[in-house]
């Protein structure tokens, strides 16, 4: 058999090959199973549907939870800050009491002061002692006006000041006209005198000042 007779039968081999396959079965492989796939859609849509719900229900866990711990968040800042102005408040009222104590002592010790400043020796009685009693009493006294501007620095760092009242017209928020005296060379309503000091404390007062008016009547 020569060659071309090989080639033509191989041709016609290969014609009766292809004519002996079915197009179709390759185009039934090939086509998909549309009801598998509408099913398998359906499955997995109603999965997306279910895991959007639980994820919808778990945002709105976590809503709620944080809506509730900004609510507590507040709740607890206003009452740390009520909390710190009951503190502040009671803090201002022990340090009110402790310093009316402290300008009590200061009264005292000026009180002192002024008794031996304006002390005089008798100079009849115990001539033999008077030296040593007037050396003891001048050194007394140094020691009393030291303390006394100790306790006037310590009112100072504490924001304590005196009221100024003497020659000022009287200020019935800060002053209480304890006595009053005529005093023709004076306007009416002024403070002629200084009974007992007053004392402000951050501005406010601790203390009124007594103090002597003078009150002119005009008939």
């Amino acid at each position: 058999m020569n060659t071309e007779a090989q080639k033509s039968e191989l041709l016609n081999d290969f014609q009766k090959y292809l004519e002996q396959n079915n197009p179709d079965v390759f185009a039934i492989q090939q086509q998909p199973d549309l009801h598998s796939l509408f099913s398998e859609m359906t499955g997995l849509k109603t999965e997306v549907k279910a895991e959007a719900r639980q994820f919808k229900n778990t945002l709105d866990t976590l809503s709620s939870a944080l809506t509730t711990v900004q609510d507590d968040n507040k709740a607890l800042a206003a009452e740390l800050v009520a909390y710190g102005q009951r503190l502040e408040q009671q803090q201002e009222k022990l340090m009110r009491t402790m310093l009316l104590q402290m300008v009590d002592m200061y009264d005292r010790l000026n009180t002192g002061v002024e008794v031996l400043q304006n002390y005089q020796p008798v100079n009849r009685l115990f001539k033999k002692s008077r030296p040593k009693d007037v050396h003891f009493i001048e050194r007394f006294k140094e020691g009393q006006v030291m303390t006394l501007k100790r306790f006037e620095q310590l009112l100072s760092e504490h924001q304590v000041r005196v009221i100024d009242c003497v020659g000022q017209r009287l200020d019935p928020v800060t002053m209480s006209a304890v006595e009053t005296e005529q005093d023709a060379g004076q306007e009416n309503g002024i403070v002629l005198q200084e009974l007992r000091k007053g004392f402000l404390f951050k501005g406010q007062v601790l203390r009124l000042a007594e103090v002597k008016v003078n009150k002119i009547n005009r008939g």
